[in-house]
């Protein structure tokens, strides 16, 4: 019986063999650690990738896709995780260094990035398939409308490699958009003070809660201009010219001003 995708879990089943050789080409298998696959669907990617492996961890919310990937030749070396991947503690269940991989359903790709970035320390990289606006902003610079939350998140704790688009055609279901394959590698050495990483969150939120707004009034009551101007932000600067360094800059500020 053939697996449906399903639109309240946001699934795109990929079945295009050129792109999957594509995406099985810039894993690195070596040990050590161990690899997730977030999304298998229909298994298009868990096939190849057991093909190069003796374990390989799976997380699936969808119950009726349980059985199917039980069924595969090699469903021996699955360890599947039936469970919604936004409440799945990674480092806990699975370890450390660990490379993740999956087809994001497009419907929670940016705040399963979000859970994704609370776990860094155990993550050796991440290869995912995502909606290309939201590699775009991933990817986005200073003062470019692609530039935001999102973009200084993810590049204050990786590196963000945009490797190669992917046509809707590739998918079944096609989505009505296109899709960019994206690699996220931790930086070794984040600037970020680990005792101030929750100034850093807080302060980011805020400074893009409202975009049309300058930094002094998005950050009012957070930060003043004094602490603005030792940080090297003009007050009456738009938060979204203002680069990843300097915000990091201005959240160890506030974290040793109150410490």
């Amino acid at each position: 019986m053939p697996v449906r995708a399903r639109k309240r879990f946001g699934q795109h089943f990929l079945t295009d063999q050129t792109i999957i050789k594509k995406i099985i080409d810039e894993m690195d298998f070596s040990p050590p650690g161990n690899i997730v696959e977030i999304g298998p669907g229909r298994g298009a990617l868990t096939r190849s990738l057991l093909q190069h492996m003796e374990k390989l961890h799976v997380v699936e919310i969808d119950r009726d896709l349980i059985d199917y990937l039980n069924s595969f030749e090699n469903a021996d070396k699955l360890i599947i995780h039936n469970v919604d991947a936004l409440k799945f503690n990674f480092c806990d269940a699975v370890g450390k260094d660990l490379k993740i991989i999956g087809n994001l359903p497009y419907n929670i790709s940016t705040p399963l990035l979000f859970h994704l970035l609370e776990q860094i320390s155990c993550i050796n990289y991440m290869l995912f398939m995502l909606q290309k606006e939201v590699a775009d902003r991933i990817c986005g610079s200073p003062g470019t409308k692609a530039y935001g939350r999102l973009s200084i998140m993810v590049q204050s704790m990786c590196h963000a490699s945009p490797l190669f688009d992917v046509e809707p055609q590739a998918f079944n279901p096609p989505p009505k958009v296109r899709s960019t394959i994206i690699k996220l590698t931790p930086l070794h050495n984040q600037s970020i003070n680990p005792d101030s990483h929750e100034i850093f969150k807080h302060l980011v939120r805020l400074a893009f809660s409202k975009r049309r707004k300058t930094i002094r009034n998005a950050l009012k009551g957070l930060a003043d201009d004094d602490i603005l101007e030792t940080s090297g932000i003009e007050p009456g600067t738009r938060p979204e010219t203002i680069d990843v360094d300097t915000y990091i800059r201005l959240s160890n500020n506030l974290y040793n001003s109150s410490h």
